[in-house]
Protein backbone atom coordinates (compact mmCIF):
# COMPACT_ATOMS: atom_id res chain seq x y z
CA UNK A 1 0.00 0.00 0.00
CA UNK A 2 2.89 2.56 0.70
CA UNK A 3 4.41 1.60 -2.16
CA UNK A 4 1.29 1.74 -4.51
CA UNK A 5 0.81 5.69 -2.53
CA UNK A 6 4.27 6.18 -3.75
CA UNK A 7 4.28 5.41 -7.00
CA UNK A 8 1.29 7.66 -7.36
CA UNK A 9 3.19 10.51 -5.89
CA UNK A 10 6.43 10.36 -8.06
CA UNK A 11 3.59 10.37 -11.57
CA UNK A 12 2.33 13.62 -10.11
CA UNK A 13 5.30 15.02 -9.57
CA UNK A 14 6.00 13.93 -13.42
CA UNK A 15 3.20 15.08 -14.71
CA UNK A 16 3.60 18.43 -13.13
CA UNK A 17 7.13 19.14 -14.32
CA UNK A 18 5.87 17.88 -17.61
CA UNK A 19 3.32 20.44 -17.78
CA UNK A 20 5.88 23.52 -16.46
CA UNK A 21 8.37 22.57 -19.40
CA UNK A 22 5.20 22.76 -21.65
CA UNK A 23 4.14 25.95 -19.62
CA UNK A 24 7.77 27.67 -20.27
CA UNK A 25 7.80 26.34 -23.81
CA UNK A 26 4.16 28.32 -24.84
CA UNK A 27 5.29 31.02 -22.86
CA UNK A 28 8.30 31.43 -25.36
CA UNK A 29 6.65 30.50 -28.31
CA UNK A 30 3.79 33.67 -27.69
CA UNK A 31 7.21 35.39 -27.17
CA UNK A 32 8.19 34.70 -30.15
CA UNK A 33 5.04 35.62 -32.22
CA UNK A 34 4.53 38.66 -30.26
CA UNK A 35 8.41 40.07 -31.58
CA UNK A 36 7.63 38.83 -35.31
CA UNK A 37 4.30 40.12 -35.40
CA UNK A 38 5.14 43.91 -33.59
CA UNK A 39 4.33 46.45 -34.10
CA UNK A 40 1.33 45.35 -36.78
CA UNK A 41 0.83 42.71 -39.11
CA UNK A 42 -2.12 42.60 -42.15
CA UNK A 43 -4.10 40.70 -39.91
CA UNK A 44 -4.52 42.72 -36.89
CA UNK A 45 -4.47 45.86 -39.29
CA UNK A 46 -6.11 48.23 -39.01
CA UNK A 47 -7.43 48.16 -35.10
CA UNK A 48 -8.01 51.58 -34.34
CA UNK A 49 -8.47 55.46 -36.17
CA UNK A 50 -5.65 56.05 -38.80
CA UNK A 51 -4.60 59.53 -39.26
CA UNK A 52 -3.10 61.50 -42.37
CA UNK A 53 -1.22 64.46 -41.45
CA UNK A 54 -1.39 67.08 -44.15
CA UNK A 55 1.96 69.50 -43.37
CA UNK A 56 -0.17 72.78 -44.22
CA UNK A 57 -2.99 74.33 -43.38
CA UNK A 58 -6.85 73.54 -43.95
CA UNK A 59 -8.33 74.67 -47.47
CA UNK A 60 -5.42 74.35 -49.52
CA UNK A 61 -4.82 71.78 -52.55
CA UNK A 62 -3.11 68.80 -50.42
CA UNK A 63 -5.49 69.62 -47.32
CA UNK A 64 -8.19 68.81 -50.16
CA UNK A 65 -6.82 65.95 -51.88
CA UNK A 66 -6.30 64.11 -48.01
CA UNK A 67 -9.56 64.93 -47.14
CA UNK A 68 -11.17 63.55 -50.63
CA UNK A 69 -9.29 60.50 -49.88
CA UNK A 70 -10.26 60.07 -46.28
CA UNK A 71 -13.64 58.92 -46.75
CA UNK A 72 -12.99 56.10 -49.83
CA UNK A 73 -10.01 55.00 -47.43
CA UNK A 74 -12.26 54.59 -44.28
CA UNK A 75 -14.65 52.69 -46.38
CA UNK A 76 -12.14 50.45 -47.56
CA UNK A 77 -9.91 49.90 -44.21
CA UNK A 78 -13.13 49.53 -42.38
CA UNK A 79 -11.72 52.27 -39.94
CA UNK A 80 -12.07 55.97 -39.44
CA UNK A 81 -9.72 58.06 -41.18
CA UNK A 82 -8.76 61.02 -39.80
CA UNK A 83 -7.22 64.31 -40.97
CA UNK A 84 -5.04 66.93 -39.06
CA UNK A 85 -3.09 69.83 -40.13
CA UNK A 86 0.25 70.51 -38.86
CA UNK A 87 1.65 73.45 -40.56
CA UNK A 88 4.61 75.08 -40.43
CA UNK A 89 8.32 75.26 -40.32
CA UNK A 90 8.19 75.15 -44.40
CA UNK A 91 6.23 71.69 -44.44
CA UNK A 92 8.86 69.89 -42.35
CA UNK A 93 7.44 69.73 -39.11
CA UNK A 94 4.17 67.95 -40.44
CA UNK A 95 7.07 65.60 -41.81
CA UNK A 96 8.83 65.25 -38.96
CA UNK A 97 6.00 64.14 -37.38
CA UNK A 98 4.88 61.28 -39.56
CA UNK A 99 8.80 60.40 -39.69
CA UNK A 100 9.22 59.45 -36.21
CA UNK A 101 5.62 58.30 -35.66
CA UNK A 102 5.29 54.41 -35.08
CA UNK A 103 5.76 52.33 -38.05
CA UNK A 104 2.18 50.87 -37.82
CA UNK A 105 0.49 52.31 -40.67
CA UNK A 106 -1.56 54.70 -37.93
CA UNK A 107 -0.16 57.72 -38.93
CA UNK A 108 0.33 58.86 -42.50
CA UNK A 109 1.44 61.90 -44.63
CA UNK A 110 0.20 63.56 -47.61
CA UNK A 111 2.49 65.65 -49.04
CA UNK A 112 3.19 67.52 -52.33
CA UNK A 113 6.55 67.91 -54.33
CA UNK A 114 7.86 70.35 -51.71
CA UNK A 115 9.10 67.22 -49.76
CA UNK A 116 11.59 66.46 -52.35
CA UNK A 117 12.81 70.13 -52.59
CA UNK A 118 13.14 70.25 -49.15
CA UNK A 119 16.31 67.67 -48.98
CA UNK A 120 18.25 70.25 -50.88
CA UNK A 121 16.84 73.17 -48.59
CA UNK A 122 17.38 71.89 -45.66
CA UNK A 123 20.36 69.62 -45.20
CA UNK A 124 19.81 69.71 -41.81
CA UNK A 125 16.46 68.64 -41.07
CA UNK A 126 15.95 66.00 -38.32
CA UNK A 127 14.82 63.76 -39.87
CA UNK A 128 16.17 61.88 -43.76
CA UNK A 129 13.26 61.82 -46.81
CA UNK A 130 14.49 58.51 -48.05
CA UNK A 131 15.46 56.91 -44.61
CA UNK A 132 12.61 57.65 -42.85
CA UNK A 133 10.05 57.56 -44.97
CA UNK A 134 8.68 55.19 -47.70
CA UNK A 135 5.71 55.71 -50.16
CA UNK A 136 2.40 54.07 -50.30
CA UNK A 137 1.42 55.47 -53.45
CA UNK A 138 1.16 58.78 -55.80
CA UNK A 139 -2.47 60.59 -55.37
CA UNK A 140 -2.71 63.33 -58.16
CA UNK A 141 -0.79 65.71 -60.32
CA UNK A 142 -1.52 68.99 -62.27
CA UNK A 143 0.15 72.10 -63.35
CA UNK A 144 0.76 75.88 -61.61
CA UNK A 145 -0.30 78.75 -63.57
CA UNK A 146 1.13 82.03 -63.65
CA UNK A 147 -1.74 84.50 -62.07
CA UNK A 148 -2.01 87.94 -61.41
CA UNK A 149 -4.14 90.68 -59.61
CA UNK A 150 -6.54 91.67 -61.74
CA UNK A 151 -5.98 95.50 -61.64
CA UNK A 152 -2.68 94.48 -63.53
CA UNK A 153 -2.05 96.82 -66.23
CA UNK A 154 -0.67 93.46 -68.56
CA UNK A 155 -3.40 91.42 -70.06
CA UNK A 156 -1.07 88.70 -71.99
CA UNK A 157 2.65 86.80 -71.34
CA UNK A 158 4.25 89.06 -72.96
CA UNK A 159 2.66 91.83 -71.86
CA UNK A 160 3.35 91.07 -68.67
CA UNK A 161 7.24 90.26 -69.56
CA UNK A 162 7.17 93.84 -70.44
CA UNK A 163 6.00 95.08 -67.22
CA UNK A 164 8.12 92.74 -65.26
CA UNK A 165 11.10 93.99 -66.88
CA UNK A 166 10.61 97.79 -66.37
CA UNK A 167 13.18 99.91 -64.65
CA UNK A 168 12.25 99.76 -60.81
CA UNK A 169 9.18 97.52 -61.26
CA UNK A 170 8.14 96.65 -57.73
CA UNK A 171 7.02 92.76 -58.15
CA UNK A 172 5.70 90.92 -55.15
CA UNK A 173 5.68 87.47 -56.00
CA UNK A 174 3.53 85.06 -53.40
CA UNK A 175 4.52 81.76 -52.70
CA UNK A 176 3.40 78.85 -50.70
CA UNK A 177 6.30 77.95 -48.26
CA UNK A 178 10.34 77.93 -49.67
CA UNK A 179 10.91 74.57 -51.36
CA UNK A 180 6.82 74.35 -52.72
CA UNK A 181 6.24 74.46 -56.56
CA UNK A 182 4.94 78.14 -56.11
CA UNK A 183 8.44 79.17 -54.72
CA UNK A 184 10.40 77.67 -57.23
CA UNK A 185 8.24 78.65 -60.08
CA UNK A 186 8.44 82.20 -59.23
CA UNK A 187 12.10 82.21 -58.70
CA UNK A 188 12.79 80.48 -62.13
CA UNK A 189 9.95 82.91 -63.75
CA UNK A 190 11.64 85.87 -62.72
CA UNK A 191 14.83 84.16 -63.33
CA UNK A 192 13.78 83.43 -66.94
CA UNK A 193 12.29 86.89 -67.43
CA UNK A 194 15.00 88.79 -66.09
CA UNK A 195 13.29 91.00 -63.82
CA UNK A 196 13.96 91.45 -59.70
CA UNK A 197 11.14 90.24 -57.71
CA UNK A 198 10.00 90.64 -53.40
CA UNK A 199 9.37 86.76 -52.71
CA UNK A 200 6.00 87.44 -50.07
CA UNK A 201 5.97 84.29 -47.81
CA UNK A 202 2.64 82.23 -46.96
CA UNK A 203 1.50 79.44 -44.47
CA UNK A 204 -0.39 77.99 -47.44
CA UNK A 205 -1.93 78.24 -50.60
CA UNK A 206 -5.53 79.77 -49.55
CA UNK A 207 -4.25 82.60 -47.80
CA UNK A 208 -1.58 83.36 -50.82
CA UNK A 209 -4.82 83.28 -52.99
CA UNK A 210 -7.48 85.32 -51.27
CA UNK A 211 -4.47 88.26 -50.92
CA UNK A 212 -3.78 88.34 -54.36
CA UNK A 213 -7.27 88.24 -55.22
CA UNK A 214 -7.16 91.27 -52.89
CA UNK A 215 -4.41 92.82 -54.91
CA UNK A 216 -2.10 92.83 -51.38
CA UNK A 217 0.16 91.11 -54.24
CA UNK A 218 1.06 91.10 -58.15
CA UNK A 219 1.80 87.51 -59.05
CA UNK A 220 1.23 84.27 -57.56
CA UNK A 221 2.32 81.01 -60.21
CA UNK A 222 0.14 77.91 -58.67
CA UNK A 223 -2.77 75.27 -59.37
CA UNK A 224 -4.92 76.53 -56.55
CA UNK A 225 -6.18 79.59 -58.76
CA UNK A 226 -7.91 77.53 -61.43
CA UNK A 227 -11.42 78.50 -60.43
CA UNK A 228 -10.15 82.61 -60.07
CA UNK A 229 -9.12 82.70 -63.30
CA UNK A 230 -11.82 81.06 -65.47
CA UNK A 231 -14.17 83.19 -63.35
CA UNK A 232 -12.06 86.47 -64.10
CA UNK A 233 -11.26 87.59 -60.26
CA UNK A 234 -7.55 86.54 -61.34
CA UNK A 235 -5.61 86.97 -64.84
CA UNK A 236 -4.00 84.11 -66.33
CA UNK A 237 -0.55 84.13 -67.92
CA UNK A 238 0.36 81.08 -68.76
CA UNK A 239 1.06 77.58 -67.51
CA UNK A 240 4.03 76.41 -65.73
CA UNK A 241 4.48 73.02 -68.18
CA UNK A 242 5.90 71.78 -71.63
CA UNK A 243 2.67 71.47 -73.16
CA UNK A 244 -1.10 73.75 -73.12
CA UNK A 245 -3.12 72.03 -70.15
CA UNK A 246 -6.52 70.35 -71.46
CA UNK A 247 -8.24 72.81 -68.57
CA UNK A 248 -6.73 76.01 -69.65
CA UNK A 249 -6.66 76.20 -73.48
CA UNK A 250 -6.51 80.05 -73.57
CA UNK A 251 -3.33 80.47 -71.58
CA UNK A 252 0.25 79.45 -73.68
CA UNK A 253 2.61 77.13 -72.39
CA UNK A 254 5.63 78.58 -70.51
CA UNK A 255 8.33 75.97 -71.85
CA UNK A 256 6.34 76.70 -75.22
CA UNK A 257 6.83 80.40 -74.82
CA UNK A 258 10.61 80.00 -74.49
CA UNK A 259 11.18 79.68 -70.97
CA UNK A 260 12.82 75.83 -70.87
CA UNK A 261 12.37 75.55 -66.96
CA UNK A 262 9.52 76.23 -66.68
CA UNK A 263 8.45 72.27 -67.27
CA UNK A 264 6.81 71.92 -63.58
CA UNK A 265 4.82 69.20 -62.30
CA UNK A 266 2.99 69.96 -59.18
CA UNK A 267 2.06 66.03 -57.38
CA UNK A 268 0.65 64.80 -54.56
CA UNK A 269 1.58 61.56 -53.01
CA UNK A 270 0.97 59.17 -49.78
CA UNK A 271 3.76 58.16 -47.15
CA UNK A 272 4.37 56.57 -44.28
CA UNK A 273 7.58 56.01 -41.74
CA UNK A 274 9.98 53.43 -43.61
CA UNK A 275 10.01 50.54 -41.22
CA UNK A 276 6.13 50.05 -41.50
CA UNK A 277 5.61 46.37 -42.25
CA UNK A 278 5.33 45.24 -46.01
CA UNK A 279 1.98 43.58 -45.30
CA UNK A 280 0.36 46.62 -44.08
CA UNK A 281 1.72 49.20 -46.54
CA UNK A 282 0.36 46.76 -49.33
CA UNK A 283 -2.94 46.74 -47.93
CA UNK A 284 -2.98 50.64 -47.53
CA UNK A 285 -1.69 50.91 -51.26
CA UNK A 286 -4.59 48.59 -52.60
CA UNK A 287 -7.35 51.19 -50.56
CA UNK A 288 -5.53 53.96 -51.54
CA UNK A 289 -5.32 52.64 -55.40
CA UNK A 290 -9.38 51.70 -54.78
CA UNK A 291 -9.92 55.20 -53.83
CA UNK A 292 -8.47 56.83 -56.48
CA UNK A 293 -10.65 54.65 -59.03
CA UNK A 294 -13.82 56.22 -56.92
CA UNK A 295 -15.61 58.66 -59.24
CA UNK A 296 -16.37 60.81 -56.70
CA UNK A 297 -12.99 61.10 -55.97
CA UNK A 298 -11.73 61.83 -59.46
CA UNK A 299 -14.87 64.49 -60.06
CA UNK A 300 -13.03 66.35 -57.03
CA UNK A 301 -10.05 66.71 -57.89
CA UNK A 302 -10.98 67.54 -61.71
CA UNK A 303 -12.97 70.38 -60.15
CA UNK A 304 -9.47 71.52 -58.54
CA UNK A 305 -7.78 70.69 -62.20
CA UNK A 306 -6.01 67.75 -60.30
CA UNK A 307 -5.40 63.91 -62.79
CA UNK A 308 -5.54 61.01 -61.00
CA UNK A 309 -1.49 59.02 -61.87
CA UNK A 310 -2.17 56.43 -63.98
CA UNK A 311 -2.66 53.17 -62.33
CA UNK A 312 1.26 52.10 -62.42
CA UNK A 313 2.59 55.03 -61.41
CA UNK A 314 0.57 54.28 -57.99
CA UNK A 315 2.48 51.66 -56.88
CA UNK A 316 4.84 51.60 -53.73
CA UNK A 317 8.07 51.00 -55.65
CA UNK A 318 6.78 53.72 -58.67
CA UNK A 319 6.07 56.43 -55.54
CA UNK A 320 9.65 55.80 -53.65
CA UNK A 321 11.14 56.08 -57.34
CA UNK A 322 9.34 59.07 -58.90
CA UNK A 323 10.53 60.69 -55.59
CA UNK A 324 14.18 60.19 -55.68
CA UNK A 325 14.33 61.51 -59.28
CA UNK A 326 12.45 64.47 -57.54
CA UNK A 327 15.13 64.86 -55.34
CA UNK A 328 17.72 65.11 -57.68
CA UNK A 329 16.31 67.06 -59.93
CA UNK A 330 14.95 69.70 -57.31
CA UNK A 331 18.26 69.60 -55.85
CA UNK A 332 20.04 70.81 -58.90
CA UNK A 333 17.44 73.53 -59.19
CA UNK A 334 18.39 75.15 -56.22
CA UNK A 335 22.49 74.38 -56.77
CA UNK A 336 22.09 76.12 -60.18
CA UNK A 337 20.06 78.79 -59.00
CA UNK A 338 21.54 79.53 -55.78
CA UNK A 339 18.32 79.28 -53.86
CA UNK A 340 18.47 79.18 -50.15
CA UNK A 341 15.98 78.65 -47.10
CA UNK A 342 16.36 82.18 -46.13
CA UNK A 343 15.00 83.69 -48.96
Amino acid sequence: MIALRGLKIDGQRIAMRRLARFAVAACALYGALTVLDAPASSQTFPGRTITIIVPYPPGGTTDVAARALSVPLGLTLGQNVIVENVSGGSALIGAGRVARSAPDGYTLLVHQMAIAANVSLFPNAPFNVEKDLTGVGLVNYSVPIVAGRKSLAANSLSELVAWMKQPGQRIKFAHSGIGSQTHFCAVLFARAVGAEIELIPYRGGAPAVTDLIAGHVDLYCTNSAGEQVKAGALKGFGVASKDRFAAYPNLPSLVQSGFADLDILFWQGMFAPVATPKPVLEMLNAALRRALADPKVIRNFEQTDFSVFPEQEQTIAATNSFLHQEIVRWGQVVRVNHIEAAQ
